[in-house]
C-alpha cells in the first residue's frame, strides 16, 4: 500500500468499494449478531398465535398465523447457520430477506384492511430497523441496496393501494399525511434512513482506516499489518506465488531530530516512506511499525527483493533530504534483514522474527547492508 492511498479512501465512491480484509472481518461478526437477533424475535413471535386464540380469532386465522411464525423461524435459523462462516453473498441475501418480510407483512395487513398498510406504524417501522441492521454488516453495498428495495418494494405497494383507491391515514401519532403526501413522506424517510445508516458505515471505515495506518506517513502500521498478514499468506498458497518480508531500519536517523529538529525528522520520515513506495508493485506493502522502522512485503523470491532493496539503498542515497535552504542535505542509508515464506517462517510473528535476527546482524556489521541468510 502507497502513502498517497489513504487520503484517497475519503471519497464517497469508498462506500461501493468492496470491503477489505478488516472491514469484511467486522461485517461477519455484525450479520452474526443480526441473525442470532432475528432468531430471538422469530422465537417471541410463536406467542402471537396464542394471543390470536385466546382474542377468538378462528381457528384458520390461528393456524395460518402459527404456520408463518414457524417458517418463519425456520428461515431465521437457516440463516443463523450460514452466517457462522463469512460468505460475501449472505449480508445482501439477508438484508433483502428483512425489508422483503416487512413488506409481505404490509401486504397481507392491506389485504384484510388496506387502510392498516397506513395505519399500521409498528409494522411500516420495520423497514427502519432492518435499513438500520445493514449498518452492521459494514459493507457500504449492502445498506445502500437494502435501502434502495425497501423504497421500491413500499413505493410499489403504495402505488398498487393508491391506484385501488384505498385512502391513506396518519403514518404515526404526531405525523398526519394524507394522499400521496403521506406515501411519499414515508419514502423520504426510508431515504434518510439509508443515508443515515450509509454514514455509519462511512465512519466506521474511516476509524478502521485511522486506527490501522500510522498518522505521520500515512502507512499503514503494525495493526494493520497483522490483520493483513493471514490474507496475504491465503493468497501466496492459492496462487503459488512467492513472497518475501522484509524488515528495516533507516541508519543513525537520530541525528536529523539532533542536528534539524523533530519537525524536519517527521518530514524526513515522509520523504523515505514516499521513496520506498514507489518500488512497490500494487499487490504489495509497506508498513511502518515505529520510529525509523519498516516493514515491506514483497511478491518475489528472496534473492529478487534483494536485488530490488540494493536498488532502493542507492536511491535514497541520490536523493538527500534538505531540511531547510541553506542547511546541509542527509543522504540516508538502511540496515535489512529479508524473511521469505514459508521457508524462513510460516507465520507472521515467525518471518518478523527471522527478519529481526537478520537486520541485528546487519546493524552489528556497520549498518547500510541487506542480510538475506542467517550467518
Amino acid at each position: 500500500m502507497h502513502a498517497s492511498e489513504v487520503g484517497g479512501s475519503e471519497t464517497p465512491g469508498r462506500l461501493l468499494a468492496p470491503p477489505d480484509e478488516v472491514m469484511r472481518g467486522l461485517g461477519a461478526s455484525g450479520e452474526r449478531t443480526v441473525a442470532r437477533v432475528r432468531l430471538l424475535l422469530t422465537v417471541l413471535a410463536l406467542g402471537l398465535p396464542l394471543v390470536a386464540a385466546s382474542s377468538g380469532a378462528p381457528m384458520p386465522r390461528v393456524l395460518t398465523c402459527l404456520g408463518a411464525v414457524v417458517g418463519a423461524n425456520a428461515v431465521a435459523l437457516l440463516w443463523l447457520v450460514q452466517a457462522r462462516r463469512p460468505r460475501a453473498w449472505l449480508p445482501f441475501a439477508t438484508s433483502a430477506w428483512d425489508v422483503s418480510l416487512v413488506t409481505v407483512i404490509l401486504a397481507v395487513l392491506a389485504l384484510r384492511d388496506p387502510s392498516l398498510a397506513y395505519h399500521g406504524a409498528s409494522a411500516w417501522a420495520l423497514y427502519l430497523v432492518a435499513i438500520g441492521a445493514t449498518a452492521l454488516r459494514a459493507d457500504g453495498r449492502v445498506t445502500l441496496s437494502g435501502g434502495a428495495l425497501a423504497v421500491v418494494q413500499y413505493g410499489v405497494l403504495a402505488a398498487v393501494l393508491h391506484a385501488r383507491g384505498q385512502p391513506p391515514g396518519d403514518l404515526q401519532a404526531g405525523i398526519h399525511a394524507a394522499g400521496a403526501g403521506g406515501e411519499l413522506l414515508r419514502l423520504l424517510l426510508l431515504v434518510l434512513a439509508t443515508a443515515t445508516a450509509a454514514a455509519i458505515v462511512r465512519r466506521m471505515q474511516s476509524l478502521v482506516e485511522l486506527s490501522g495506518h500510522d498518522g505521520l506517513t500515512g502507512l499503514p502500521n503494525r495493526s494493520w499489518l497483522l490483520q493483513r498478514m493471514p490474507h496475504v499468506f491465503a493468497t501466496a498458497r492459492n496462487s503459488g506465488a512467492s513472497l518475501t518480508l522484509v524488515l528495516l531500519d533507516v541508519d543513525r536517523f537520530k541525528r536529523v531530530n539532533l542536528e534539524a529538529g523533530p519537525q524536519a525528522g517527521d518530514r524526513a520520515l515522509r520523504h523515505i516512506a514516499s521513496t520506498m513506495s514507489e518500488m512497490l508493485a500494487d499487490n504489495e506493502a509497506l508498513a511502518r511499525i515505529g520510529g525509523q522502522e519498516f516493514v515491506m512485503v514483497l511478491h518475489c523470491p528472496a534473492g529478487s527483493a534483494w536485488e530490488r532493496l540494493d536498488r532502493l539503498r542507492r536511491t535514497l542515497v541520490e536523493r538527500p533530504f534538505l531540511p531547510e535552504r541553506g542547511q546541509d542535505a542527509f543522504a540516508f542509508t538502511f540496515s535489512a534483514g529479508l524473511a521469505a515464506w514459508p521457508q524462513d517462517g510460516a507465520s507472521t510473528s515467525g518471518l518478523l522474527g527471522c527478519a529481526d535476527r537478520r537486520l541485528k546482524h546487519a546493524k552489528a556489521a556497520g549498518g547500510n547492508r541487506i542480510v538475506a541468510r542467517d550467518p
